[in-house]
């Protein structure tokens, strides 16, 4: 079906690297050559790849589109949805550090969906991701080109548009190894600009700041309230806005091709995952509805999407007006991460599944330098939806394209937990151990079927407010996606007469790290088994 051609089955791996590969201890220049499946090169490091889920995943989102979220159902609403994402967060985390720590091969749960479900999931799974983060990359150009606008209108946001799509193109362009340093250093600076965010936020509350009259303690919980007036309505529809904060804790798999060391930097990113929560999430749900009222202006009718950050809110409401220039300048630092990391996934994620037949094959080619060049250009492409905010406007656009995200990242999630429980159920039925294992999920079974049905639950409920009273426009923009995810499958297995495997059919040894003990012994290093407490919580975060 759509030409696509499935290539020929790899040959089993060892240790994250093709048995006849380097062994550990040989020089990095080895380490770093093209990989012979995907054609990417291995050009990662351990903190590279650490920092990646962090840095891919505080963004715009985060630091602007709490505004919204906290306006629909306030500050209560916001710790809820955040802690609740959360769990289910971690559930997945823990899923996929199971099975890719295993099988750590291009195409992370791609691949893994083709090999324990069905190819047709396999395709279904896929183009669902690669929506995620084409919505993604259009709302952070929506907001970079939007802060330019405010800094000067004098250029067009088209025109902004153009300038920084040209720029980050050449950026990808240059390799794998520019894009982990920058994420690297980039992500220092978002930790930084948070702490002292949060900082600020205790001094604010506590009365403390240079000319303040009083304290505000925890006056925004009082009025407007805990839940802006909207009750568990408000909880619901903050659900869909968090659900696309959290998206890109799972893209360490995606990445691990790329990686010198797989088989260590994907458990130590995933055992990070407890600790980001806590720390940039919980935190930020706080602190923004400590500091900002939910009904807030700025954040109901603001003019411009950069004036609607909680950030800008609070510092403003503090008494400096100049301010909002400091925080749109953090907001734009955190831009330059989130497009670079919304145009890397979304590009892999088209090159596996090229390499494997679920997507036009030409965007399989990769050039010298190891870069997907036609998978580069067809998703920064896709980030000209964002010029939707030329006619909308900013805080329109943020909202449709955020309803189309949510529900795709729901469906991603709940498929990750789907493929966790048919691995284990192959896993057992064909005489395995989960002692054999070298990393074991958290809680399982029961964090498995929680994710799932979860998510299931939340991409049905998450367009609720749109039913009373109904709203067409809203109503198809939160469920366009549902049926969309089924139609994919069904039409791609029907037309490919794909088989979906038996747990005894599974192939349980193909691509698989051959060896385990070898594997044991990595994945106890990178979580730290043999570590004081103090190093267990630097390497929480660096």
């Amino acid at each position: 079906m759509f030409g696509f051609k499935q290539p020929d089955k790899t040959t089993a791996y060892d240790g994250g690297f093709e048995s006849h590969e380097v062994e550990p201890g040989v020089d990095d220049n080895v380490r770093q050559e093209i990989d012979p499946d995907s054609g990417v090169k291995r050009g990662l490091k351990n903190r590279h790849l650490s920092m990646m889920a962090l840095a891919g995943i505080i963004g715009p989102g985060l630091l602007v589109g709490s505004g919204g979220a906290l306006e629909n159902g306030g500050p209560a609403s916001l710790l809820i949805g955040f802690g609740v994402i959360g769990i289910i967060a971690f559930s997945i985390m823990q899923s996929l550090g199971e099975v890719t720590t295993l099988y750590p091969g291009g195409g992370a749960f791609v691949s893994l969906a083709e090999r324990f479900v069905d190819k047709g999931f396999a395709v279904a799974v896929g183009w669902n991701y690669f929506i995620i983060w084409a919505a993604v990359l259009s709302n952070e150009y929506n907001v970079i080109t939007s802060i330019f606008v405010f800094w000067s209108d004098k250029v067009p946001l088209w025109g902004y548009f153009l300038i920084f799509w040209s720029a980050f193109m050449a950026f990808q362009l240059i390799g794998v190894e520019a894009f982990g340093e920058a994420e690297f250093w980039l992500a220092l600076i978002k930790l930084l600009g948070l702490t002292a965010y949060f900082i600020f936020a205790i001094i604010y509350a506590s009365g403390g700041l240079i000319g303040q009259q009083h304290a505000i303690g925890f006056q925004y919980w009082h009025n407007p309230g805990p839940w802006n007036g909207n009750g568990f309505r408000g909880v619901a529809a903050v659900f869909v806005f968090c659900s696309t904060f959290y998206a890109g804790v799972e893209s360490v798999a995606v990445a691990a091709t790329e990686t010198r060391n797989p088989g260590v930097a994907v458990p130590q990113a995933i055992r990070q995952v407890f600790w980001r929560i806590i720390f940039i999430y919980m935190g930020s749900a706080f602190f923004f509805g400590l500091t900002c009222p939910a009904n807030a202006p700025q954040l109901v009718d603001g003019a411009s999407r950069s004036l609607q950050s909680p950030m800008t809110v609070a510092i403003q409401n503090a008494g400096w007006e100049g301010g909002v220039h400091l925080i749109n300048a953090f907001i734009f630092v955190t831009c330059l991460s989130a497009v670079n990391s919304s145009i890397y996934i979304g590009s892999r994620t088209l090159l596996y599944m090229a390499h494997r037949g679920l997507a036009p094959r030409f965007l399989s080619w990769t050039n010298g330098r190891g870069v997907p060049v036609f998978a580069l250009v067809l998703t920064n492409a896709v980030g000209a939806i964002s010029m939707m905010n030329v006619s909308t406007g900013a805080s329109k656009a943020y909202q449709y394209i955020v309803n189309l995200s949510g529900v795709s990242t729901f469906l991603v999630w709940g498929s990750i937990s789907f493929i966790h429980i048919r691995f284990r159920s192959a896993w057992k039925v064909q005489g395995r151990s989960p002692d054999e294992l070298p990393y074991k999920s958290l809680l399982y079974p029961w964090n498995a079927y929680f994710g799932l049905g979860a998510n299931l639950f939340l991409a049905l409920v998450q367009g609720w407010t749109t039913l009373s009273p109904f709203k067409a426009g809203n109503f198809v923009d939160a469920y366009i996606l549902l049926p969309l995810f089924p139609i994919i499958w069904i039409v791609f297995k029907l037309f490919n007469r794909t088989n979906f495997w038996r747990s005894w059919e599974v192939d349980l040894d193909q691509g698989r790290r051959v060896d385990l003990d070898r594997a044991k012994a990595e994945t106890a290093l990178a979580t730290g088994a043999k570590q004081k407490w103090w190093q267990k919580v630097t390497k929480a975060f660096l």
